[in-house]
């Protein structure tokens, strides 16, 4: 980095700028630093920031500890089956930062990222200064900005938070709650509402059930030898199906008929909202039977392999074993009137939408979405990092983002050589 001043403002310059200081950014870091490409990491809050303060109390790696992680480093003094909890993870990545002496500065926002005019480059407008950089990495993530649906509204009588605003039970009033969204938020909350003695209803929309283990080998696994996480693009109509899979009380395979057993309630697909009333639709049971389709499909790909492979797992007939359905899905509530239900709160876990106004260049589409290739932006310097299927399925994963890193880190590199191209001296010469 250098700093170049003139009678009108201070400006630093680097060659390449990061937007994020969480598990992009600091997979992003190494690898530059691995290409030799000077660089700086900037981060508003603090390294993971999200993992310590942007998620309830209980909340663990939705992974295994030999698996979320980046290849340089093993979580520290834990189990390799465990689960991290939150803080454990940020300060992995914290850890991480400090090892391979990662360039970020802390408590910087970035305000605004322009293209510089006549000049290459970008002029970004920070919280702490205007800093001009060649390349700028977007490695914020795909959880910015939480989804609210506008379906209560705000006087209706019950308090409503995000899943990203949940802590712990002792935040909600008396009462019953209803959770919507099925997918690892949505049933980890729902789980931990009923087991603190919480009425709950859960709204459960389609979605994958994949088995948190099957025959002596978590999720994680199977996922990487089937080669589903090499997946390029997701399948036909499932770009936006819930998965639900939890790394909660140790590991255990989501099952909504035991839910219901232990007392939940559950509901179809949430729809609307009138005079006190929310009305759900009638695909509780259609949502719940396609994802143990799903779920026996993965055990059926599994088997496959072990007889294919000889490999010597121990079987587990048990697994195929799907309860009665309960009377929530033979009988389903499509009506709720909120008030005599005893409902007091709502929780969305509705997901997450990106944000890069920040952002003004070239580089998004109609809908705001950005426009890229394996994270090459349509429009060259921008680069993107950490978005769902950027490059495959583990993409906005702890281990995928790391791989997609050394892709975007190698890029660069390249492009930086061929701008440092010089015509030789005898190429001018006989030029001349």
């Amino acid at each position: 980095m250098s700093v170049e001043k003139d009678s009108k403002v201070s400006i630093e310059k680097v060659d390449t700028l990061v937007v994020g200081g969480g598990q992009a950014g600091v997979a992003m870091s190494e690898h530059l630093s691995n290409c030799g490409v000077p660089h700086l990491v900037l981060e508003r809050h603090r390294i993971a920031e999200r993992w310590r303060s942007e998620r309830w109390d209980s909340l663990v790696a939705n992974g295994p500890a030999w698996h979320d992680r980046f290849p340089g480093l093993e979580f520290a003094n834990t189990d390799p089956d465990v689960f991290a909890p939150k803080e454990m993870v940020a300060d992995y990545f914290v850890e991480y930062a400090e090892r391979i002496n990662a360039p970020i500065r802390c408590g910087v926002e970035v305000k605004e990222v322009q293209r510089n005019v006549g000049r290459s480059g970008f002029l970004v407008k920070t919280s702490d200064g205007v800093i001009e950089a060649n390349n700028v990495v977007a490695a914020t993530g795909p959880f910015q900005c939480p989804v609210t649906p506008t379906v209560v509204p705000e006087d209706a009588g019950v308090m409503q938070m995000h899943s990203s605003a949940y802590r712990n039970p002792s935040q909600l009033p008396e009462g019953a709650t209803l959770v919507v969204g099925a997918g690892s938020s949505g049933v980890q909350i729902a789980d931990e509402l009923l087991a603190a003695g919480k009425r709950v209803y859960l709204s459960v929309g389609p979605h994958d059930r994949p088995p948190r283990s099957y025959r002596e080998r978590d999720n994680v696994w199977w996922l990487g030898v089937l080669g589903k996480w090499e997946a390029a693009t997701p399948g036909p109509g499932t770009e936006h199906v819930t998965i639900a899979v939890s790394g909660a009380r140790g590991g255990r395979t989501i099952d909504f008929r035991r839910l219901a057993a232990q007392g939940m309630m559950l509901v179809g697909r949430t729809e609307s909202f009138k005079d006190g009333v929310m009305a759900f639709a009638s695909d509780l049971a259609d949502n719940i039977r396609h994802g143990d389709t799903n779920y026996l499909s993965v055990l059926d790909e599994a088997d496959a392999y072990i007889d294919r492979n000889g490999l010597n797992l121990p079987e587990e007939p048990e697994a195929r074993k799907i309860g009665p359905d309960p009377q929530c899905m033979t009988d389903p509530i499509l009506d709720l009137d909120l008030a005599e239900a005893g409902i007091t709160s709502i929780i969305w876990a509705t997901g997450f939408a990106v944000d890069y106004s920040w952002l003004k260049v070239d580089a998004f589409d109609e809908e705001g979405k950005p426009k890229h290739q394996r994270g090459v932006s349509s429009e060259p310097g921008i680069y993107f990092l950490g978005l769902p299927w950027l490059s495959r399925r583990g993409s906005s994963f702890i281990w995928g983002v790391w791989h997609d890193a050394k892709f975007l880190a190698d890029y660069i590199s390249t492009q930086r050589s061929y701008l440092a191209y010089r015509v030789s001296a005898r190429r001018k010469i006989e030029g001349s």
